[in-house]
């Protein structure tokens, strides 16, 4: 197909750009080929500020690898002046009293005005602003191959009793259903889709956010349970652990004919030069058409000796600034976090996230894989236990949900911050 023809080569992304005055050195995980033009995007905006973005990516992921790095320059007293920082690692790196408050920038720039609740509630600790959040991912999107389906004659799954019949068409017709990796973190993360399908936020909280043993031992978890097993079944000559960009490519060459990923993905795509509504198609995920999986893009300012904090507020200002929204989300793949932004203006998968996160909380999840629901210690062990369930059939569901539920009791005798984290996994 037209898309797949890009394949065959891509190109190196740019270096980030520097120039002189006043610099932020930015410690952040955007490493694949299109989160390191949105971080470029960035860069140039800063620099026409004045203000040269030290670049600090560090590949691996998130949890394996910026953690681990961010932890260590702290403790040796190097912290960067910037850093990317997600959920509640936002709140425990407040409380140790490390990051800067940035409560004249949002107050002059009234971002209780146009943030929705959510993200102003994400970026404020104990009354103060420490974190300026740049966009919104939806998580639960599915997206399928538009002229493979439209040759099979099949519409895109509403239901997972839809999904289940698209799936053997498409094995019936020599085609994957589904691209997945065995990685512990999208392993999780499908297993997070199909939480929400069914049981919708409410319940989904209860599990993820409350860690409630009763919620582990429920049957809505059994039978999430179950169809992580059944769609395993379908993937089982094709599925091996491969990093995400990685799954992206191979359901843009054509291997598989659907894929639920979080909507960076669809940056990723365009690396192909494959569009949406013409290449791929963007909806919901199985019975969650109504609801938001979420994960926010933020990036936080390291107070130090305040000799940087006037550039820091300059770069806090301008990155909720809405042309900048805009331009990083076009290219991340997320939605802006302003309620003021245009979805006229927003390709059909940005408009369908934006509006459907615009209802408001109710509808609303936070990613547990993708650092919005829990501390890190907490994450990693459920992810770890969901791995151990889907990687080993002779488990059954009943035995994970025990061991869920252990799990939950522990962790809830003795919640655990930053300095009892472990990073065990390769998220985004």
């Amino acid at each position: 197909m037209r898309w797949a023809l890009a394949l065959a080569c891509t190109c190196a992304a740019a270096p980030s750009v520097a120039t002189p005055g006043p610099g932020l050195q930015v410690l952040h995980w955007w490493t694949s080929t299109s989160e390191r033009k949105a971080a470029d995007m960035l860069a140039t905006r800063l620099a026409d500020e004045g203000i040269a973005w030290q670049d600090a990516a560090i590949p691996g992921g998130a949890g394996l690898g910026a953690g681990k790095v961010l932890k260590g320059r702290v403790l040796a007293g190097d912290a960067p002046e910037v850093t990317q920082l997600i959920g509640p690692s936002i709140a425990e790196w407040a409380d140790l009293g490390l990051l800067l408050e940035l409560d004249k920038v949002a107050d002059s720039g009234d971002w209780a005005g146009f943030l929705f609740p959510t993200i102003q509630q994400l970026v404020v600790h104990r009354r103060h602003v420490v974190a300026a959040p740049l966009g919104i991912h939806r998580v639960n999107t599915l997206y399928y191959n538009r002229p493979l389906f439209a040759r099979l004659g099949l519409t895109p799954p509403v239901t997972w009793r839809q999904f289940e019949e698209v799936a053997r068409r498409l094995r019936a017709a020599g085609v994957a259903p589904l691209a997945q990796s065995s990685e512990a973190w999208q392993v999780a993360a499908l297993f997070e889709n199909l939480v929400l399908a069914e049981s919708g936020p409410a319940f989904y909280r209860e599990l993820f956010v409350q860690r409630s043993p009763a919620a582990a031992a429920d049957r809505r978890t059994h039978e999430a349970l179950l169809r992580l097993r059944t769609i395993k079944g379908w993937l089982q000559d094709e599925i091996d652990e491969r990093p995400w960009p990685e799954v992206v490519r191979r359901f843009a060459r054509g291997q598989a004919g659907m894929m639920i990923m979080g909507d960076w993905a669809k940056a990723e795509l365009s690396e192909f030069k494959a569009l949406p509504d013409r290449d791929f198609g963007c909806a919901a995920a199985p019975d969650t058409a109504g609801y938001h999986l979420y994960s926010v893009d933020t990036l936080a300012m390291f107070a130090g000796d305040y000799r940087q904090m006037a550039a820091q507020e300059k770069m806090a200002r301008l990155m909720v600034a809405p042309s900048v929204q805009a331009s990083f989300n076009a290219l991340k793949g997320g939605v802006p976090v302003r309620r003021d932004a245009d979805p006229n203006t927003m390709d059909s998968c940005a408009r369908q996230s934006w509006t459907v996160f615009a209802r408001g909380a109710a509808v609303q999840a936070p990613s547990l894989v993708h650092r919005m629901a829990l501390d890190e210690a907490s994450r990693d062990a459920i992810i770890a236990e969901v791995h151990r369930f889907f990687l080993d059939d002779r488990v059954p569901p009943s035995q994970a949900q025990r061991r869920l539920g252990a799990l939950f009791r522990l962790f809830n005798l003795k919640p655990l911050g930053v300095a009892g984290a472990q990073d065990t996994d390769r998220g985004r």
